[in-house]
């Protein structure tokens, strides 16, 4: 039976990648064992003055979603083609349960929106923490890493301030 599995490989390299392994498929005759070789993407709409683009964007960058039967045949196939490094779970890969690739799935098509919104957090604002082991804590922004979502926010733990590392969601002004 198919199921979905996850490969890492190298960056940049995914289309062409693809393209060699379904060469290799067919090469090797085991088109049985394998159905849908993607990679993760969606349109991404950008408004920049009043001009509309729209763009392929990767949602996985160095990954490829694969469909296949997991059989010692295929497996050595898909790890043996070049720039794919491994598969996620290592010797033994765990396939994807069927409410992740529904949710990839949904993604590509659209359905699905991807949280990008950009959040009004400044280097000495203070913000009360709302959820974790620092819940009530009152505390002044130091960092800001937007990339990660994470907070660095200094608290008075015991009369010292400590920098506290935490996530956009945990805090409110």
């Amino acid at each position: 039976m198919k199921k979905w599995f996850i490969v890492q490989l190298y960056a940049g390299y995914e289309e062409l990648v693809r393209a060699d392994l379904l060469k290799r498929v067919q090469e090797y005759s085991l088109g049985d064992l394998f159905g849908q070789i993607l990679i993760p993407s969606t349109k991404m709409k950008q408004v920049f003055a009043e001009e509309q683009s729209s763009e392929d964007q990767q949602l996985f960058p160095g990954y490829m979603v694969i469909e296949m039967d997991m059989t010692p045949e295929s497996k050595r196939l898909v790890t043996a083609t070049p720039r794919i490094i491994r598969f996620l779970g290592g010797n033994d890969p765990a396939s994807l349960s069927n409410q992740e690739v529904d949710r990839i799935m949904a993604q590509m098509r659209g359905e699905m929106v991807i949280k990008n919104e950009q959040h009004e957090f400044e280097v000495g604002r203070e913000v009360e923490i709302k959820t974790g082991p620092f819940i009530g804590f009152i505390g002044i922004i130091d960092a800001v890493d937007q990339e990660s979502e994470k907070l660095t926010v200094m608290v008075s733990i015991f009369g010292r301030m400590t920098p506290v590392e935490i996530g956009f969601d945990q805090v409110k002004y």
